[in-house]
């Protein structure tokens, strides 16, 4: 079966004027346009292609990469808007369409959107729509545990952070008060999963969970202290905000590295911070 809006390899059944005809295991066939031929897609070679519908809607094969694959989230700017929707750039010869029905908010020429791409069942043609909270699961499922590691991307702000979709699967947040700067709308990083709510909403850190992340951040302390030559002015009585601004992480997880420096005997802690203690001090 040809599968719109996936890659797949197919298979060089004949060759015409206008390009190769690539097939299925069930006979089904594809055209693959002249401009996309190279010398070794002989008859009968297998071919990895991406399948989507042409501007006459018509089955088409491309060797171009799109930025996202039907099912999942990406960041598309709008190439152009009319009276039934907006059509955005995704990588492939064709915009996507995203009909107003499915957009949050009137999509403006020129500017960008975390869009969600599926397949129309009626029309058998690639759609998308920005109303990325009807797509995502709001519970955690068995395949995500506290402290996995997870790709995100931001798709909105709120009073408490910042909503997130997590491995183009679940919704999640990241809390304002543990950044040490904002993050950016369609802005793609890793975090990591915290302790499942109750409820089963998932929250995420930017820093390992426990223990993972008390190594790196007693090393990134410690490369600090060096850099301003043994010395500086925090401690566990200092203030939450100026140590999340400073280090980029949380007073718990700064307390965390002092603690282990501290016991390795590699600082001293003084009422107006902390201190490196030097090899002759040993």
């Amino acid at each position: 079966m040809i599968k719109i809006g996936e890659y797949q390899s197919l298979k060089v059944s004949r060759e015409m004027p206008q390009g190769l005809y690539l097939e299925d295991g069930e006979a089904n066939e594809v055209l693959l346009p002249q401009k996309y031929i190279t010398p070794e897609m002989e008859i009968d070679a297998e071919v990895r292609v991406f399948v989507y519908c042409d501007t006459e809607d018509r089955l088409v094969a491309t060797t171009e990469e799109p930025v996202f694959t039907v099912g999942e989230f990406a960041l598309l700017v709008v190439n152009d808007t009319n009276h039934v929707g907006a059509f955005c750039a995704w990588g492939v010869n064709k915009d996507l369409f995203i009909p107003y029905s499915n957009q949050v908010a009137s999509m403006q020429e020129g500017r960008h959107y975390v869009v969600y791409m599926y397949l129309d069942d009626k029309s058998e043609r690639l759609v998308g729509t920005t109303r990325i909270n009807k797509i995502l699961e709001h519970h955690a499922d068995e395949d995500l545990k506290m402290g996995d590691e997870v790709a995100l991307m931001v798709y909105n702000e709120s009073e408490l952070g910042y909503n997130v979709i997590i491995n183009q699967k679940y919704a999640g947040l990241v809390y304002k008060s543990e950044l040490p700067r904002p993050l950016q709308y369609g802005q793609q990083l890793k975090g990591y999963v915290k302790p499942i709510r109750p409820d089963g909403k998932i929250d995420i850190s930017l820093t390992p969970i426990g223990h993972q992340s008390i190594a790196p951040n007693a090393d990134k302390l410690w490369k600090r202290l060096e850099a301003a030559g043994g010395f500086l002015p925090f401690h566990d009585k200092s203030d939450a905000d100026a140590i999340r601004m400073t280090f980029g992480i949380s007073k718990k997880l700064f307390k965390k590295a002092v603690g282990t420096l501290y016991k390795k005997k590699l600082i001293r802690i003084e009422s107006d911070g902390i201190y490196q203690i030097k090899a002759e001090e040993k």
